[in-house]
């Protein structure tokens, strides 16, 4: 049998009146940018918040719950992703509206860019490098996400919640415990809106900032293929770009995986690569890193899942530097 199948049999009747989409032994290649990975155990789309309020009742805490957004800065390992893999559905965690004056409220699916152009559309400035980040709003909360000079931490007045038991949590923006590229909330909280503030502007003035952003990604990073973004976050008074350079990355290439001659922090699948493959360029990177300037890059990317065995890789692929 397979895992989603017995997981499923396990659980019986608890799952039974969910409106949401449940999955089994979902294709997760199928979801993320990177076009390769394992399966999820089970895959699981609420309908709605009270939906997944249900469902993190239902399931016991001693069964995996993961929460993936589009997929844009995600690499899943080969053996797949034990228990459930949780992905907010469009319909239910989509919406995004003006609620007050230079405010915004908008649920954690509504991609990023969709945030930008409402912003745009009432005359609110601040959003503009939302535009060039190609996730979504749990995510961007998550990792606090960040481009052009701005971070979403900026703009976050509250973010509301649900935990591992399906109750509601609300928090502040100095509750998220922003940082670069991070936030302390507790790793279990699953972020299903948040509310938003700008400032008021010109819409040319706006439109012309994002017009900026779009030209940027175009002219120097490589969207058009199979990537996941940055791989490494920049390391305090460099980036990571210059870092991988200097260590001979750009273009370096494992099976079908290429760290980005375009853009060396930017590894993308050129038709063929496998999960292995990708982790395994990332991980030869930040050892090259290391060797040639004592800078231990960390990945921006989340890698989540199970290694196959045999085929698991390791950090820095080992080396004790």
């Amino acid at each position: 049998m397979k895992h989603g199948a017995a997981l499923l049999e396990r659980l019986g009747d608890r799952l039974a009146g969910l409106r949401g989409r449940i999955t089994p032994d979902a294709e997760m290649d199928k979801i993320i940018w990177f076009r390769a990975g394992g399966l999820a155990d089970v895959l699981f789309q609420p309908a709605d918040e009270d939906d997944l309020a249900a469902f993190l009742k239902a399931v016991p805490d001693d069964i995996p719950v993961t929460v993936v957004g589009v997929g844009s800065n995600l690499l899943v390992r080969e053996g797949g992703v034990p228990g459930f893999v949780v992905r907010l559905s469009a319909k239910g965690f989509g919406e995004a509206e003006v609620v007050a004056p230079n405010r915004i409220r908008a649920g954690g699916a509504v991609p990023d860019k969709r945030v930008a152009a409402v912003a745009l559309e009432a005359g609110i400035g601040g959003f503009h490098f939302y535009h060039g980040i190609p996730g979504s709003v749990g995510g961007a909360l998550r990792m606090n996400a960040g481009a052009n000079g701005v971070e979403t931490r900026e703009r976050v007045v509250e973010v509301r919640a649900l935990d591992r038991q399906g109750k509601v949590h609300v928090l502040s923006n100095a509750e998220m415990g922003y940082a670069y590229r991070h936030s302390s909330a507790p790793a279990g909280l699953i972020f299903v809106s948040a509310l938003f503030e700008g400032y008021a502007e010109d819409r040319d003035r706006i439109r012309a900032e994002m017009d900026a952003v779009q030209n940027h990604r175009e002219t120097v990073q490589p969207i058009r293929e199979k990537t996941g973004g940055s791989t490494f976050k920049n390391p305090e008074g460099s980036s990571a770009w210059k870092e991988i350079d200097k260590a001979g990355g750009r273009g370096l290439m494992i099976g079908g995986a290429q760290m980005s001659p375009m853009h060396c922090n930017f590894m993308i699948n050129t038709g063929n690569a496998t999960a292995r493959d990708l982790e395994e360029l990332g991980e030869t990177v930040r050892a090259r890193v290391l060797e040639a300037s004592g800078i231990r890059l960390h990945w921006e990317i989340r890698r989540i899942g199970r290694f196959k065995p045999g085929r698991e890789v390791q950090e820095f692929l080992g080396r004790l530097l």
